[in-house]
């Protein structure tokens, strides 16, 4: 990743174009160059990064002048609460609403529920991020438009979302972040709710003479959590990596709208380290999910497998 990216950014111009006042002279740009160490041979340039980077230094911002790392590290904590918003909204909308669609397929509730997933899954989430702003904010008045509003220390981490305003900047750009991923889960869970009714055991639970809430709740549902934990997990860490409209958008201070404001200025140090951390982030949430799933569907484990 690191070196697709080196190597996207060389062929994308010289930073050197954009941060260095363009009436400076020949002499004071190549000291500037020399100073940012973009005077080597690209590949010189990478392996340089690599030995530092193994100590954990990602090098300095060329726009800021600071460690790379805090800088990312400083906008993680909005991005965070903002991935785990949405993901929250989509899994708590997601899964009774799947389980309705489910459960009654033909009635108009259950129809109501697939079209909505259908106009989640198709509407572009810029456009969707602008009538929820229009909507909302413009006409109503009933929501900030942008930014994130108060924080409160938590553990050390600022978060907003214990402050009444802090929930109501919140609550827009994770409805717009959600949007596609409750569709999702709708239809995942919609589907699974489908197949598992005809499963053998849930027949049986029923010749047993239990209650349809339990045969529900037990039986049917527990198997289809199996498939919505694991796209969940993934869809967080998609969610995380690609939160980079949404916060354009409403004017989010996360790491996607630092992100573009970098690439904007061809800040190499910020744009390789977000995706360093990111790719960090995609393996250890696919290794919880892996837990999870073993967790749930006990075939999987190697033990049972033998």
């Amino acid at each position: 990743m690191s070196l697709l990216v080196f190597a996207a950014v060389y062929a994308v111009g010289n930073p050197m174009d954009i941060l260095v006042n363009p009436q400076s002279d020949q002499d004071e740009i190549a000291r500037a160059t020399a100073a940012l160490g973009l005077d080597r041979p690209l590949l010189e340039q990478y392996f340089i990064f690599i030995k530092h980077a193994s100590t954990g230094d990602l090098g300095k911002s060329f726009a800021f002048n600071v460690p790379a790392v805090g800088l990312i590290l400083e906008r993680m904590p909005a991005t965070l609460e903002l991935a785990t918003a949405a993901m929250l909204i989509a899994v708590l909308l997601g899964i009774p609403l799947g389980l309705w669609a489910g459960l009654k397929p033909r009635s108009a509730a259950g129809r109501t529920i697939m079209a909505g997933s259908i106009l989640g899954f198709s509407l572009p989430t810029f456009w969707v991020g602008l009538m929820l702003i229009m909507v909302f904010s413009v006409w109503l008045g009933w929501l900030p438009t942008s930014g994130r509003g108060p924080t409160t220390n938590l553990i050390g981490i600022p978060v907003s979302f214990l402050t009444l305003e802090g929930l109501r900047h919140l609550a827009l750009p994770a409805a717009n972040l959600a949007l596609f991923n409750l569709s999702l889960l709708i239809r995942l869970t919609r589907s699974g709710t489908r197949e598992a009714l005809q499963q053998d055991y849930v027949r049986f639970a029923r010749a047993k003479g239990l209650s349809e809430t339990r045969i529900v709740g037990v039986h049917v549902l527990r198997n289809v959590l199996v498939p919505v934990v694991t796209v969940a997990g993934v869809e967080f860490g998609s969610v995380i990596a690609f939160a980079v409209v949404t916060e354009s958008i409403f004017a989010w201070p996360g790491m996607g709208k630092l992100l573009i404001d970098s690439i904007n200025v061809l800040d190499r140090p910020v744009i390789v380290g977000y995706l360093c951390i990111v790719v960090t982030l995609f393996v250890a949430i696919n290794l919880f999910v892996d837990l999870a799933y073993s967790w749930l569907d006990p075939r999987v484990r190697p033990g049972e497998a033998r």
